[in-house]
């Protein structure tokens, strides 16, 4: 089962992903969390009891301080790899994993080499003197090979020329009005009503009409006080164009009248 954003906003009773702090989703019969890849805010993450076997898409979360991941598929302690990053990461449950091991020392001390900032691993405190052990005589782990499931973390889907995503310019469109307006930005999660991939051919219809697809996607989002804001400046860019339609049919009307006379 693939973690959701309809989801994760339902359990974490947020209205955004960015302002996920906290998120317990244990026992969902998850093995697709590749949206984390867009909740970089997250503190505490429970996915005890699924079926996760990539840790990937938690690469990107360096506000993670919390980790629990027991009895899930995680089949190599190389997955931890991705973990690396996150230096504000303490707490780490990992046990009942099949990268677990039958050798309940050698795994300790292998994920403590990978990751001796931690001060508790599987509900049990770590001591200096086991860093030291572990960094000594743990095993030293590699970066797992990329799989199709990591190259798709990133928002879902393949990579497919994001520079012209239509996506990615309509939430650059509507962020630049926004910031004009002086509201706060949108983040990307706002936008996946329109992240289904496009083909090249299709890009430009998109193109043409980016700026009024943004206006229309920020008109959702507004309340009363922001809708008039909206409706001052779009009278006034309305009376722009009027004074200058009528600035031209005058000038029209002066050169037939000046044509006639000669």
């Amino acid at each position: 089962m693939k973690l959701t954003r309809k989801l994760v906003l339902a359990k974490a009773k947020a209205s955004d992903l960015d302002s996920v702090r906290k998120l317990n989703c244990w026992g969902c019969s998850l093995s697709d969390i590749s949206i984390f890849s867009q909740i970089p805010n997250i503190d505490v993450l429970t996915l005890s009891v699924n079926s996760i076997s990539s840790l990937s898409p938690l690469a990107g979360c360096h506000s993670l301080c919390e980790l629990y991941l027991r009895r899930n598929s995680i089949q190599s302690l190389s997955e931890l790899c991705h973990l690396r990053s996150l230096s504000r990461l303490r707490v780490l449950w990992l046990a009942e994993n099949p990268c677990c091991g039958p050798e309940a020392s050698r795994y300790r001390l292998t994920v403590l080499r990978c990751l001796p900032r931690l001060q508790k691993l599987d509900n049990q405190v770590v001591t200096e003197e086991e860093v030291s052990l572990a960094l000594a005589h743990g095993e030293d782990i590699t970066t797992p090979p990329t799989t199709v499931q990591d190259q798709l973390s990133t928002n879902g889907m393949a990579d497919v020329d994001t520079e012209n995503d239509p996506l990615n310019y309509n939430m650059e469109e509507t962020n630049k009005i926004r910031e004009q307006l002086g509201m706060k930005l949108l983040a990307r999660d706002k936008f996946e009503s329109l992240s289904s991939p496009v083909t090249k051919e299709a890009k430009l219809p998109f193109k043409k009409t980016h700026t009024l697809e943004a206006v229309l996607l920020l008109m959702k989002d507004l309340d009363e006080e922001e809708l008039q804001i909206v409706h001052t400046v779009a009278l006034n860019r309305l009376q722009t164009y009027t004074v200058g339609t009528e600035t031209l049919k005058d000038a029209m009307k002066t050169e037939k009248t000046t044509d006639m006379q000669h």
